[in-house]
């Protein structure tokens, strides 16, 4: 049999890095004259669904949309919710997360988020740091624009300070600076919802990446969901 031949029948690679927008939470509570925090609630079940056919795909990286930078300027109410849902997760969710091998992690503005919330995303990252099976990333307080800008200042604090030469400046050293610097850039972005646009949401880091839109509202994402997105890049 020649190599050709061979290669054919191996089934092929998964992708190595699956990022989310989980978009659709508002809309799917207000079908079911609910409030939004119901959507949220329910959001959350389908971040689950998300890891657990990552892992089950054999997905190494999964990088998901949780709360962005414009996000706050939601109705303080709602932001209230939000993050009590997110101390419930973190709390609730972790132990389960280790012991699938997960190794959990949070990108974004942390100064904006509670001391409580931070202490326990630090709690979370050093516990599950050891793990391999998924890197799990959540994107908090996060937004794009803001990443790049920060890691320029730092870059031009650095040259500032003579520690490096701007002329050294390449597209690898940028990416140093980066939150998510030693992660693989995404090879598929999924958004939920119907929406065709990325939201200020890893905007360096999908460069390359194929875009797949689903019309599914986040509550009601499934494993065939995430399998048909799968499927859909290998095409």
């Amino acid at each position: 049999m020649d190599t050709a031949t061979s290669h054919s029948c191996s089934p092929p690679l998964p992708p190595e890095h699956v990022a989310i927008i989980m978009d659709g939470n508002g809309r799917w509570a207000k079908r079911r004259n609910l409030p939004r925090t119901a959507g949220h609630k329910k959001g959350a079940d389908a971040v689950r669904t998300a890891i657990k056919s990552a892992i089950e795909a054999n997905v190494r990286y999964l990088t998901l949309y949780g709360f962005s930078s414009e996000n706050w300027k939601r109705p303080t109410s709602e932001v209230s919710d939000l993050m009590d849902l997110l101390k419930y997760y973190l709390k609730s969710e972790i132990s389960i997360l280790h012991k699938e091998g997960v190794c959990f992690s949070v990108i974004g503005d942390r100064k904006r988020l509670g001391d409580d919330i931070v202490d326990l995303i630090e709690r979370a990252e050093k516990l599950t740091a050891g793990n391999g099976r998924l890197h799990l990333t959540i994107a908090l307080s996060y937004g794009g624009r803001a990443e790049i800008s920060e890691a320029a200042r730092e870059l031009a604090r650095k040259a500032r300070a003579g520690e490096i030469n701007p002329d050294d400046i390449n597209e690898e050293t940028f990416e140093g600076y980066l939150y998510t610097r030693g992660i693989p850039d995404p090879d598929i972005l999924i958004r939920t919802s119907g929406e065709q646009r990325i939201s200020n949401f890893l905007l360096w880091q999908l460069a390359y990446a194929e875009f797949i839109f689903l019309d599914t509202l986040w509550p009601d994402f499934s494993k065939q969901d995430f399998d048909k997105a799968i499927e859909a890049f290998h095409g």
